[in-house]
């Protein structure tokens, strides 16, 4: 009987310095993906409720309420994506010597 191989298990999951991550790097990856998708999403919801709120708010013809939740999702489906990316980006991007440049902190 075959057996699915788990992900920590996976052969090939390697770091960009072609060794294998450890439990901890695979927990804050973990945790840094469940941030993105959170905080995302209330980036997305708090964005969606101030295009398309009005609509719900105020008595607005069909077209004019269609037209505003129709960009609120786009907005916010454009916001989501946005936010996911910079985050797992900004994770992915290594430190930064504090004076670029330097290579010897008494230089």
């Amino acid at each position: 009987m075959l057996r699915r191989t788990h992900a920590c298990e996976t052969p090939g999951m390697t770091s960009h310095g072609g060794r294998r991550r450890t439990q901890a790097e695979r927990d804050a990856i973990t945790v840094e993906i469940g941030y993105a998708l959170c905080s995302a999403a209330f980036a997305a919801a708090v964005l969606f409720g101030a295009v398309a709120g009005p609509a719900y708010v105020f008595d607005l013809p069909a077209g004019a309420r269609g037209t505003l939740v129709g960009s609120g999702a786009t907005v916010a489906a454009v916001v989501f994506a946005v936010r996911v990316v910079s985050v797992l980006l900004r994770f992915r991007r290594p430190d930064q010597p504090s004076q670029p440049g330097r290579t010897n902190p008494d230089s």
